[in-house]
């Protein structure tokens, strides 16, 4: 299998991705996928190209949160020579990132950055594409951390790291594991007590993540792509990080009733990730 990714990703930024094979797609859009999936060397700087984009869009005057038109290009994965195709949707996560980026904002700071009208718009413009789209999302952004509860669906073995120059870890699984492993996840904390002191955060968006992943065909794939967090943390943290193994050390430390073992290792994880996400108060 091969992956076409950016060589300069944000450097604070981690993507979870579902790439579906052609025949997932509606008819009338497969020639188009098809012929972009072809065209792949072309898009290795993607998301460089796409965060440009959005820096420039942002500074205009007034500011441009949402792009007017959805661009066509997509991520290609290829496993048995068999393209699979993960739209980019710079659009759609716009307005995801929008609504994440206003959640918990007084009005008098975000309209500091956006201004009102600027927001009426872009709400008109994702109603308007709702009633007409309605596509899913199929690529999840996080900053400056990779959620815990991403985790669960992968394996220490599916690991994909590159340590010296452009640094990378990817993993990436079937979803059909990766649903599995989410399932099982779910059983497993389903079964505590809840008075037992160990309390996981998780739960509802691991709910949330099983719901999302059946969203897709079952020949899928699914990636959890560090992108640029290797560059932010170094070659020696990217060579040291299990977090996928801890996450699976912590659920079957629970699925044996050993919650001490479990507890403690999730609390390592959660610190690990927590000194990661620090840098987005530095300086």
């Amino acid at each position: 299998m091969r992956l076409v990714r950016p060589r300069r990703p944000s450097p604070y930024t981690a993507y979870l991705r579902v790439s579906e094979p052609l025949e997932a797609f509606p008819a009338h859009t497969r020639a188009a996928w098809a012929a972009q999936a072809a065209q792949e060397s072309a898009s290795a700087d993607r998301l460089v190209a796409e965060r440009d984009r959005s820096l420039v869009a942002l500074l205009r005057v007034p500011p441009v949160p949402v792009p007017a038109e959805e661009v066509q290009d997509a991520f290609v994965l290829r496993v048995d020579d068999e393209p699979l195709v993960c739209p980019v949707q710079s659009r759609l996560r716009s307005w995801v990132a929008l609504g994440e980026f206003r959640d918990g904002l007084p009005d008098t700071l975000l309209h500091a950055f956006l201004p009102p009208a600027v927001l009426d718009r872009a709400d008109a413009e994702h109603r308007r594409w709702a009633s007409d789209d309605g596509a899913r999302l199929s690529i999840r952004t996080a900053t400056w951390a990779v959620p815990i509860h991403w985790f669960v669906a992968f394996e220490d073995g599916e690991a994909i790291r590159a340590l010296e120059g452009d640094l990378s870890l990817v993993y990436r699984t079937g979803i059909s594991a990766a649903r599995r492993r989410v399932a099982r996840a779910l059983r497993t904390l389903s079964r505590l007590d809840g008075n037992d002191g160990y309390e996981i955060d998780y739960v509802a968006e691991l709910e949330e993540l099983a719901r999302w992943l059946e969203e897709f065909h079952s020949r899928s794939w699914v990636e959890l792509d560090y992108a640029g967090l290797p560059h932010l943390m170094g070659a020696d943290w990217l060579r040291t990080d299990r977090s996928v193994a801890d996450v699976g050390a912590a659920l079957t430390a629970l699925a044996a009733g050993d919650q001490d073992s479990a507890a403690a290792v999730y609390e390592t994880l959660v610190e690990r990730w927590a000194a990661v996400h620090a840098f987005e108060q530095a300086n």
